[in-house]
């Protein structure tokens, strides 16, 4: 049997060279659609989801009971673990082959097996046990430090010794396309003396993936390199939205807190680890070497293209405000993944793990709007006059990201989200 990674393969369902969904990629999801049935597991080819439960039923499956994909979060079908994830991702890229008739040739099981993606309503993909947000961008984090503290202090001593990283909320991890209300905090500009208590004025974004973690460690035990990895049921994007003046007055001692807890949008469809073997690719030299339990023997960084769209105001459609790589992140996920368990820290089938923004070299590969704004001094100009420093209620943000193929791209979907005014 051909691997699911074999560029050659093609499916019956017809899939356009720019499409995120080709038989290459087969990410999860959790839908419904208009047949009534809740919401459960599905895969995105083209521009169809195939509808798991239904395959299962008809008994298509060797390892999987059809009550797993007819959960409605991929939880009970990442707890079974790397093996059962390989094995049923091949299986589905045999039924979906163009050269493999099971499926092609079985009219009654496709009309019912296969929904149209514009027939459907898609839902976060899997219940957040846990999150914790990393600050793993080396130019991120250059840029924020050079804004406040200056250049020559701009990396904090021990950022280039550890991912640096903070507990975040998991309820308040939501899917694409919901509405994010401008959140309200405590608020003190440099011009006053007490603190005031209202709407955030410089609201942001940032670009950033999600790892998905679907395999559980034992607390008070450390993860090496290679059970780090094989924890990692996939990825996602995630856009963990920020209240810049909020944080700015509450983050020390301790770090961010409110200005971070609001919001986090993720796209519906995890692509599987397995996916994205192919655009692996060796992070940045890593100067100090990392401590020994931290130390890579092997690529964990991948060749991703990431972009953000921003819809300002009376904008009719969104307008590209930054292109990036995923493959710039000094700290890898893998290591994030290690270093979180160093402490004895256990970690849950569904927990999800924020990259931190992801910043390339140049200007307009910078992943939030403080940076593309520098703090608000060079407003971003969008046509008809419109300019934004930060994001205004109405405005809209929409973050793609895909690894390019020979003929075929690895893709994501998308993760978007409008402002509302604060309640």
């Amino acid at each position: 049997m051909p691997h699911p990674n074999d560029p050659s393969l093609r499916s019956f369902i017809p899939v356009a060279p720019t499409s995120d969904f080709p038989i290459q990629n087969l990410p999860y999801g959790v839908f419904s659609s208009k047949d009534g049935l809740a919401p459960r597991v599905g895969v995105a080819i083209g521009d169809c989801v195939l509808d798991l439960w239904e395959l299962a039923q008809d008994c298509r499956f060797d390892l999987v009971e059809p009550a797993v994909f007819a959960a409605a979060s991929l939880n009970p079908f990442m707890a079974l673990g790397p093996k059962v994830w390989s094995s049923t991702r091949a299986r589905i890229s045999e039924l979906l082959r163009a050269d493999y008739p099971e499926l092609r040739d079985n009219e009654k099981l496709r009309a019912r097996a296969l929904v149209p993606m514009a027939d459907v309503k898609l839902h976060l993909p899997f219940v957040v046990s846990g999150y914790t947000d990393f600050y793993s961008s080396k130019e991120h984090a250059t840029n924020v430090g050079v804004m406040f503290r200056g250049k020559d202090n701009a990396l904090q001593p021990n950022w280039l010794h550890m991912p640096i990283g903070y507990n975040g909320r998991a309820s308040t991890v939501v899917a694409s396309g919901t509405p994010v209300r401008r959140p309200r905090g405590q608020l003190k500009p440099p011009t006053a003396e007490v603190p005031s208590f209202g709407p955030c004025k410089r609201l942001d974004f940032e670009l950033e993936m999600g790892v998905v973690v679907g395999q559980p460690s034992t607390m008070g035990e450390m993860l090496t390199e290679k059970q780090a990895e094989e924890m990692i049921f996939g990825f996602v994007i995630l856009n963990d939205w920020s209240a810049r003046d909020i944080q700015q007055w509450e983050y020390v001692p301790l770090g961010p807190f409110q200005a971070k807890v609001f919001a986090t949008s993720i796209s519906p469809w995890v692509v599987m680890r397995e996916a994205l073997e192919p655009f692996r690719l060796h992070g940045p030299v890593q100067e100090p070497k990392p401590l020994p339990y931290l130390q890579q023997t092997q690529p964990n960084n991948y060749d991703m293209q990431l972009e953000v769209g921003m819809r300002a105001g009376p904008m009719n459609a969104p307008a590209n405000i930054s292109r990036t790589n995923f493959k710039y992140m000094y700290w890898s996920s893998v290591q994030q993944l290690v270093h979180h368990a160093a402490c004895g820290c256990a970690m849950n089938v569904g927990d999800l793990l924020g990259s931190g923004t992801i910043s390339g070299p140049e200007k307009d590969q910078r992943g939030s709007l403080l940076e593309i704004s520098w703090n608000g001094t060079e407003p971003v100009e969008f046509a008809a006059g419109v300019t934004r420093t930060f994001l205004e209620d109405g405005d809209s943000l929409v973050m793609r990201g895909w690894c390019q193929g020979n003929g075929y791209r690895v893709g994501f979907g998308e993760v978007e989200g409008t402002i509302l005014a604060a309640g």
